[in-house]
């Protein structure tokens, strides 16, 4: 819906004049923006600079903890002690564990500390179905470095303007928020090895205090013969050039990867690795990409290239899960000298995932002392929870039950022996206090229950008690949701409830929603054929009613949405649960639709490359919507997730206006220096 007009009449004059009004407008809206999103000035390169917190969570008191690498108490892990009712980390409370100063190439007097690569947003937004927007991986980001990780790779920058958008963001947010103790995040951009990604991942990186530039080529047999075609001479070439060329930019933290180096030869793995190593790269990281690797062979792979492999550099590992053991055999290659792990919040990435940040984290630092070597890393666990809470609801990946550390399992027990040792004494059955990890058990401290007759103020107090600190409009949305729905059921709402509606259709950018879900009716049985009407309110402000007919009343529905809507998608995943035990409960719908390629033109912004294939595929949206009718929750996650599809088009169509009419000032300027000249001549 959105039209970029631009004036090609040759010596048109209200045309150029047309232009340039279009061009200040869109300039203005570009400081306009940046100004929304940098309340506070970048900061020159200096490492011990300090920058103010806002509230969306620079850092700016944070305590230095100075002393021994693990948190202070391992009960009440870095956080003090009376953050147990706010259900949040008090961030001036959290003492910050300490670790070296960074260089590229190697661990300056300590040779236990290992560094945390996250790439959640990078390899975890591969997930099917997790595509984020630019401000959710920039919020992702700057909890990231909160939590403490060394390393954050931001993206894939080649794989769309939009990617290499919100890296260039990461970098110069995230990337210069230096915090009192002196730690700020390196910054690091995914390539393939060659010169146009290299370049655009740069271009990405480059404005971070540290800049890293992370590229790959396959080393397996099978990887050269069939999907490279390349022998293996042209394979060490390609490397050696591409760390080269990387190295000539000026960036001097360089990460090379051998893809499936896990079923790689190891005479040729250290043949290319010696070979990079020399041209300048700091990291070797080595993948077990397809995740075949058992932990002793992972182990002794590792080994081996610290024996066979000379020169100063960081070893460092990547799993993937396909087997179930990436966290086992990142562990392994930690034991036997790896000094980098890489891994994602949640475990989230390519098929079944990646190793699991939480799950490594925790390991080492309730085990890493005594087991492996005395081994440790700089993050802040009582930040972990938070985390996972935001990666799964910006991406849309629900998170197992069962899962280790973060699962809504991990810290329940129903046995009756176990309920009886926890009851005489936690530690009989929990290894981790959950307030280590910043999942607070506060609930029964407050004793409120809420209720239809509960108010706007015991609302705001609960949402603060479980980590949605909400004010003004967002909390009177959230108000009447719950109201509506407290108002239908007996016995209360449960927090588990309330986090639903508060996450629900929250996954899109302020100002950004363009429709919105007046009314639903359906009528369907075994009497006739299913019929909805919906009733909607478009981005002009004008209400429409739609009626169609359906196979069942959620198609219907959705069939009603399409056509007020007149976008064309793909319902790629759809999914209902009860969000609590008990026929009342809150239905919670997800839902994931992408552009609908084959009967429209989808915009260049809209697809992204696939990082191992380099094949172009649709973006996948995702988005999730309460209520106690499963019809009507349903409806809402639709609209969330088109609204989210129509927020991210509008986004890049605007970034393109905005080019445009820069070039055209440009040209314009041009023109008038080179009619100067002329006249001078």
């Amino acid at each position: 819906g959105i039209t970029v007009a631009r004036s090609h009449g040759a010596g048109s004059g209200s045309g150029k004049r047309e232009t340039r009004e279009m061009a200040a407008q869109c300039l203005a809206s570009q400081a306009a923006a940046t100004a929304f999103v940098s309340p506070v000035a970048p900061l020159r390169r200096s490492r011990h600079a300090r920058v103010p917190r806002t509230s969306t969570g620079c850092p700016t008191t944070a305590v230095v903890g100075m002393g021994h690498h693990r948190a202070p108490a391992r009960g009440a892990s870095a956080a003090a002690t009376g953050s147990g009712s706010s259900g949040t980390p008090i961030d001036p409370e959290v003492v910050r564990n300490p670790r070296p100063q960074y260089f590229p190439s190697r661990i300056e007097g300590d040779d236990k500390y290992v560094r945390i690569f996250d790439t959640t947003l990078r390899d975890g937004e591969q997930s099917p179905g997790a595509t984020l927007t630019s401000k959710e991986k920039l919020d992702i980001a700057r909890n990231l470095a909160k939590l403490g990780v060394d390393i954050i790779e931001a993206g894939f920058p080649i794989a769309s303007p939009d990617d290499l958008e919100a890296v260039r963001n990461i970098a110069k947010h995230v990337g210069n928020e230096v915090y009192p103790d002196g730690y700020v995040p390196v910054i690091c951009g995914l390539s393939r090895a060659n010169k146009k990604d290299i370049d655009c991942s740069w271009e990405g990186v480059r404005h971070a205090l540290r800049p890293r530039i992370h590229t790959f080529i396959a080393t397996s047999k099978i990887h050269m013969e069939d999907k490279l075609r390349k022998t293996p001479d042209e394979v060490v070439a390609i490397a050696v050039e591409a760390v080269t060329y990387a190295r000539s930019l000026g960036c001097d933290d360089v990460e090379f990867s051998p893809e499936d180096a896990g079923r790689s030869e190891p005479a040729f793995l250290h043949r290319i690795l010696k070979a990079v190593v020399a041209a300048g790269a700091t990291t070797l990281n080595i993948p077990d990409t397809v995740g075949i690797c058992l932990p002793e062979e992972f182990g002794l792979l590792i080994a081996g290239i610290r024996t066979n492999v000379p020169g100063e550099y960081i070893v460092s590992t990547h799993c993937q899960n396909d087997l179930g053991l990436s966290t086992a055999n990142s562990l392994a290659g930690v034991a036997n000298g790896a000094r980098q792990v890489e891994c994602t919040i949640n475990g989230i990435g390519e098929r079944a995932g990646n190793a699991s940040l939480e799950e490594v984290v925790m390991a080492i630092w309730m085990r890493g002392q005594e087991k492996i070597f005395g081994a440790y890393t700089g993050i802040n666990p009582v930040y972990i929870y938070p985390c996972s809470k935001m990666v799964k609801e910006f991406s849309g990946m629900a998170v197992q039950p069962h899962k280790a550390i973060v699962g809504a399992n991990a810290f329940a027990h129903e046995s009756g022996i176990h309920q009886d040792g926890m009851l005489k004494n936690k530690k009989t059955y929990e290894i981790i206090a959950p307030e280590t990890i910043g999942y607070f058990r506060g609930e029964g401290d407050v004793g409120v229950v809420m209720g239809k007759h509960s108010g706007r103020h015991a609302l705001k107090s609960k949402l603060a008690q479980l980590g949605y600190p909400l004010e003004a409009e967002a909390l009177d949305e959230v108000f009447n949701r719950f109201k509506l729905v407290a108002e239908q059921k007996t016995g209360g709402v449960d927090d588990e409830e309330i986090i639903a509606l508060v996450t629900s259709e929250a996954n899109y950018e302020e100002g950004t929603v363009s429709w919105k879900l007046e009314d639903v009716q359906v009528v369907c049985g075994t009497m006739g054929l299913p019929t909805a009407t919906v009733k909607m309110t478009g981005p002009d402000a004008i209400t429409r009613i739609s009626a169609t007919v359906g196979s069942g009343p959620v198609d219907a529905v959705y069939k009603a949405i399409d056509e007020l809507v007149g976008c064309k998608v793909i319902l790629v995943e759809y999914s209902v649960n009860a969000v609590v035990e008990g026929i009342e409960s809150l239905a919670q719908t997800r839902v994931a639709i992408r552009p609908d390629a084959s009967s429209q033109n989808v915009p260049g912004a809209m697809m992204k490359a696939n990082v191992q294939t380099g094949f172009l595929e649709a973006r996948t949206f995702m988005s999730t919507g309460a209520d106690t009718d499963i019809v009507v929750a349903s409806a809402r996650a639709y609209v969330a997730a088109i609204n989210r599809m129509i927020a991210f088009m509008r986004s890049n169509a605007d970034k393109v206006a905005a080019r445009e009419a820069v070039a055209y000032l440009a040209e314009e300027a041009a023109e008038a220096e080179a009619a100067a000249t002329a006249t001078a001549i």
